[in-house]
């Protein structure tokens, strides 16, 4: 094993940055629904992945900006989550019985994807794909940056939402204590619908960001699940900065991890991380 050079390394951290940002992008939503909603959502991940193929079926047919297919996938995916909520709500699923049963729909979703763009992997040609910016020996792609700059601005503003505003609390009080919520007149089926939709729009973002980033094909959702639930126990339940620090903490050490000795170690660092949480605070599921 040979230590990389410094520009390398500095390159290789970079991109764990940018990696990590989309993890913990994509984190957010599927942590929000589980710490607020008791919802273990799997089809959270079909959700991005769909939006995805939209988004690389408007850019290549319509010829639309990929930025400008979020005014068609974000109501899409929150009409999607907020049904999907339905469900879970109306028969009373637990958090177990949710997994499983979201477990299926990422089954469905993922034939009905194969069925539609067939399984050969998928690559948005569009001008955002060859942009650049070079900072000193290093190269930035924007679609990356602006993956990074989205993640930032969307995790604190879900902090700041539910920190102060009266939406926020109350989705807050509903997870820590329901029936007391529900006696002081807060409206839990109103505000749960609105949190699933949103945390499915925010899949649909993240989504948009895996086809700026890269190509994309049915069966990658399942690579996704290992590291992105890393992301959500380390980062905390229902927590908005959490996934965002913890998936570029994560995103750094797979990528320096990789740089320094081969790729095929770097899913180690994450389900490794997943493994020592659950054994050291087997509280944090809930």
């Amino acid at each position: 094993m040979s230590f990389p050079s410094w520009t390398l390394l500095a390159q290789s951290v970079l991109s764990g940055v940018f990696a990590g940002a989309l993890y913990g992008l994509l984190g957010l939503g599927l942590g929000l629904s589980w710490g607020l909603l008791r919802t273990i959502n799997l089809a959270h991940f079909a959700f991005a992945f769909l939006a995805a193929y939209i988004c690389w079926q408007l850019g290549t047919s319509a010829k639309m900006d990929p930025l400008a297919t979020l005014v068609v996938i974000v109501p899409a995916m929150f009409a999607m989550g907020a049904g999907l909520h339905w469900l879970t709500d109306r028969f009373k699923l637990t958090p177990f019985s949710s997994l499983l049963m979201t477990f299926g729909c990422m089954g469905i979703a993922e034939s009905a994807m194969q069925t539609i763009w067939t399984a050969d992997p998928r690559k948005l040609e569009s001008h955002w794909s060859d942009l650049k910016l070079r900072v000193g020996p290093l190269f930035v792609p924007i679609p990356e940056l602006l993956t990074l700059v989205l993640a930032v601005g969307i995790c604190f503003g879900a902090w700041a939402m539910l920190r102060y505003t009266d939406l926020g609390k109350a989705l807050r009080a509903s997870a820590e204590d329901a029936p007391i919520a529900a006696a002081f007149g807060i409206n839990q089926h109103r505000n749960g619908f609105m949190l699933a939709g949103a945390c499915s729009a925010l899949a649909g973002i993240a989504g948009v960001c895996i086809a700026l980033s890269g190509s994309i094909s049915p069966s990658q959702m399942y690579t996704w699940i290992g590291v992105v639930f890393a992301v959500v126990m380390m980062g905390g339940l229902g927590s908005a900065l959490g996934p965002l620090i913890a998936g570029l903490i994560i995103g750094v050490s797979e990528a320096v991890t990789m740089a320094v000795t081969s790729p095929s170690w770097a899913p180690l660092v994450s389900f490794t991380l997943l493994i020592v949480i659950l054994l050291v605070k087997p509280g944090r599921v809930r």
